[in-house]
């Protein structure tokens, strides 16, 4: 009884498993998807999916986009994504760092747009590392 996961980016298939589990990281907030899951099409935040196989939970890291689930196949199409062994830890805070300094000082809307951008997209990574660790 399983899932079938697929998690395309504009450059590559990130991922194509099977799993008992998923938890997105949707607009709305956090989305358990279980088998027998009923037909659904979200918009995905940038954040961590999770990812359970076996007991094992695997975090990668996706960077906004659109999912579908139907038939026990979920579909993500991704802007971009991450998995944990492409993460640096010290790289992600330094950039977390840069990004809140950046925020602090910003003169206009796009600056702090981007800024705010930065830093979900680190926070999202340092978050990944940890749940790796656990």
């Amino acid at each position: 009884m399983t899932l079938t996961i697929r998690v395309i980016a504009p450059d590559r298939m990130v991922w194509n498993a099977e799993a008992e589990e998923v938890v997105l990281p949707s607009s709305t907030g956090q989305l358990g998807i279980l088998k027998g899951h009923i037909p659904l099409l979200t918009a995905l935040d940038i954040g961590v999916m999770r990812v359970r196989i076996n007991k094992d939970w695997i975090p990668i890291v996706l960077l906004g986009g659109f999912a579908e689930v139907e038939n026990d196949k979920i579909t993500i199409l991704v802007n971009g994504a991450e998995e944990v062994s492409e993460i640096n830890f010290q790289e992600a805070k330094k950039n977390l760092e840069t990004a809140t300094s950046i925020l602090k000082t910003a003169e206009n809307n796009k600056e702090k747009i981007e800024a705010t951008q930065q830093i979900r997209k680190a926070r999202a990574r340092l978050q990944a590392i940890g749940t790796q660790k656990d």
